[in-house]
């Protein structure tokens, strides 16, 4: 496996938590400012603290600050990150280095900041245009401020500061509509994003939509309309030139994230920060989700005078069959099953018994084999991609079953 060439960077700290957020972040307060700089300054510091002492590796070609909400850092604090990962592991020439921005968490002069930091690729959230809705899904920001961030992209773009720029919105939103949804296109590709990122409301364990859904108060729309959404953003977009790359994400030419593709490529990549998972060599490391918890995990192996992790390349082991399948087939291109069969020990009788349960999803058309290779089809296949994913998923779990030892 080669060396992991991509670096995850999670900056917890935000303004608030949406209502429909999972991730591990530390709420600020709607007006946080210079009182919480001590406390930031100090998350910094750990986080330098792990890349220092990482096992180091070759230049990285892509770099990820997530959230949270990374524009609560100053381009000077961005800057430093970005040095300490240079130290430790040397920036490829043309790294494409992504920074997530919140409308309203910054203005034009704090977005120059952050390019000369090194900033060459920005994903705004924006989620919708809909100021009633973005109320609902416990935003801070409005559509006006939307617009103006997205303005200021725009012309760092054109000027040639800003390499790339992704604009992200959510659908399957509660009581939303055919119409509605063709509006919040439409002003999407008013704005000239050069990447969409379109993600389906999940409801995840925790949240207050979980509480709320739990309560009858959330009415969403109904799974074939959902899927009928998928459609319209696919038609829409493909005919503005986007392509369709991956289930939730549209591109015009030369504008894919190369970050991303390497999380659903299977490659292996460095990750730093609480919550933060990172995957170099088939290995999967998880970190605690907060503050305290990550200190504490972090203070526990700085004891030893040896690298933070220590992981030996020549140990590699392949990335689990099912997170194979769930990342591979959120692809355009797919995954070739044959060498993920040949990884995992499938004999060519399982792979025939594969291809058979799946046959209704390839007489539908949402599958479809060419060779070794299996891919959804667009959209139809990637619209109702659960569908094909639980049917692999399950007779994968079967098979593990099936194989291990009895209980004595």
């Amino acid at each position: 496996m080669l060396q992991p060439r991509s670096a995850y960077l999670h900056i917890p700290f935000c303004h608030r938590r949406c209502f429909y957020c999972d991730f591990a972040v530390v709420p600020l307060g709607d007006h946080a400012d210079g009182a919480h700089s001590g406390s930031i300054a100090e998350y910094l510091k750990w986080i330098e603290t792990e890349i220092e002492r990482s096992g180091g590796g070759p230049p990285l070609s892509t770099v990820y600050l997530g959230g949270g909400t990374p524009s609560l850092l100053t381009p000077a604090q961005v800057g430093t990150l970005l040095t300490a990962l240079a130290c430790r592991f040397g920036l490829a020439p043309g790294a494409e280095i992504s920074l997530e921005l919140d409308p309203a968490s910054f203005d034009q002069g704090r977005l120059a900041g952050y390019l000369a930091a090194g900033i060459n690729r920005v994903s705004l959230g924006g989620q919708s245009f809909d100021d009633a809705v973005l109320v609902r899904l416990g935003r801070r920001h409005r559509r006006g401020d939307l617009l103006e961030a997205a303005g200021w992209l725009r012309q760092a773009h054109r000027a040639g500061g800003l390499r790339s720029w992704s604009l992200d919105l959510i659908q399957g939103l509660p009581e939303q509509t055919l119409a509605h949804w063709g509006d919040q296109l439409n002003q999407a590709l008013a704005l000239c994003p050069p990447h969409l990122s379109i993600y389906d409301l999940t409801i995840e364990p925790g949240t207050v939509f979980e509480r709320l859904q739990a309560r009858g108060q959330l009415p969403l729309p109904e799974p074939d309309l959902g899927a009928d959404l998928m459609e319209l953003s696919a038609e829409r977009l493909r005919a503005a030139g986007y392509g369709h790359y991956e289930i939730s994400n549209y591109a015009l030419p030369g504008h894919a994230s190369r970050h991303n593709r390497v999380y659903w490529s299977g490659a292996g990549w460095w990750g730093f920060g609480l919550g933060a998972t990172s995957a170099p060599f088939g290995r999967r490391l998880a970190r605690p989700r907060t503050r305290e918890t990550y200190a504490a995990w972090l203070g526990e192996r700085l004891a030893p005078a040896k690298p933070l992790i220590e992981l030996d390349p020549t140990a590699a082991l392949p990335l689990p069959f099912d997170e194979r399948v769930l990342v591979g087939l959120r692809r355009r291109e797919g995954i070739n099953m044959a060498e993920l069969a040949a990884e995992h020990g499938l004999g060519p009788g399982e792979l025939d018994l594969l291809r058979e349960l799946c046959g209704p999803f390839i007489t539908r058309g949402l599958l479809g084999i060419e060779g070794p290779r299996w891919r959804l089809s667009d959209p139809e296949g990637l619209a109702l991609s659960n569908a094909v994913l639980r049917e692999l998923l399950a007779w994968w779990e079967q098979r593990v079953a099936a194989a291990a030892p009895a209980n004595p």
